[in-house]
């Protein structure tokens, strides 16, 4: 672990075009409004277009002259993710940065995408991955950032490749480990072939500790018949000080994974805290878990079959 990063202010990205995903709430709220204060013009794909309005609204009352514009986005689908990169593409407006967060952590039981995919893996990597490659000609021509939000539940995940989606044997956090690991290795994989193949593209990872958010309850309550207590314990840790910080704290990591303008391509950033749990921004090892450059080599082609999606030729999947 490095020397921590002081607490930043964003540089203005005025003419700079942003997308946060699961910028509805939480972190990834707070992110875009940090970004529309400092002059970024926001796309913001969201599932849910009401609380979408809802989140568009905090924004502007926090940056009244903010340019954000709601589009809808399920990235537990693949057909949804389609229909997005489809729009973009054909706006033909470069993107500067893209900053890949939303996710669902932990259901009960194993849940499926609308694919087939398990639920943590299909949206939190393989909708991600796929976003990122339908985007690919918008990204290289802003020469963007792209930043993938992982965890570090990520050190503790490992790849069954006979079982990658847990059908015969699921377990909430396990599963969750194996989505946020494949997270890091996205992005750390992305930097690398972007280097290689001149696309211009900076790639980052970055995770906000323990954040008191609703994906505590939400990804936690699917499959359940009673409400899991996870969200109720956080936030008791949270109002006795101990191992949860808020998101003002959260965010600071990603923010400066996304704009700081000493970030570099590969590098990982968290809190400096016991555990990563909370603490100062800085830049962290990569667990040792994500050191395979032929584990992320893999996981890259199996991404794109299963997405149906190239980044040497983005087509349309679906």
């Amino acid at each position: 672990m490095k020397r921590p990063i002081p607490i930043m202010s964003v540089p203005r990205l005025t003419g700079k075009r942003a997308i946060v995903t699961g910028a509805s709430d939480g972190v990834g709220l707070a992110l875009a409004t940090r970004l529309a204060q400092a002059g970024a013009e926001l796309v913001l794909p969201v599932r849910n277009q009401e609380k979408g309005r809802s989140a568009v609204d905090a924004i502007r009352t926090a940056a009244p002259e903010a340019e954000v514009t709601l589009e809808a986005l399920d990235l537990a689908s693949l057909g949804s993710v389609a229909e997005l990169t489809r729009r973009l593409l054909a706006d033909r407006r470069p993107l500067h940065l893209l900053v890949n967060n939303a996710g669902v952590m932990a259901p009960a039981t194993r849940q499926l995408t609308q694919d087939g995919h398990e639920l943590q893996f299909g949206t939190n990597h393989l909708g991600h991955f796929a976003l990122t490659a339908g985007l690919l000609p918008l990204l290289r021509a802003g020469e963007a950032r792209v930043t993938t939000v992982t965890s570090s539940a990520a050190r503790f995940g490992t790849f069954d490749w006979n079982d990658l989606q847990s059908e015969r044997s699921y377990s909430p956090a396990r599963s969750y480990g194996i989505s946020k690991l494949a997270n890091l290795l996205f992005a750390l994989e992305l930097d690398r072939r972007s280097a290689q193949a001149g696309w211009g593209i900076t790639s980052t990872a970055a995770h906000p500790g323990t954040t008191l958010t609703n994906l505590y309850s939400a990804g936690p309550n699917l499959g359940r018949t009673r409400l899991s207590p996870q969200a109720a314990v956080i936030g008791k840790l949270k109002r006795w000080g101990l191992f949860v910080h808020g998101v003002d704290e959260g965010v600071q990591p990603i923010l400066y994974a996304a704009t700081g303008s000493e970030s570099h391509g590969g590098g990982f950033y968290g809190p400096n805290g016991i555990g990563e749990f909370t603490g100062r921004p800085t830049e962290l090892h990569v667990y040792r878990s994500a050191r395979d450059a032929a584990a992320a080599a893999k996981l890259w082609a199996v991404s794109e079959q299963l997405t149906r999606m190239s980044f040497e030729s983005p087509v349309t999947g679906g």
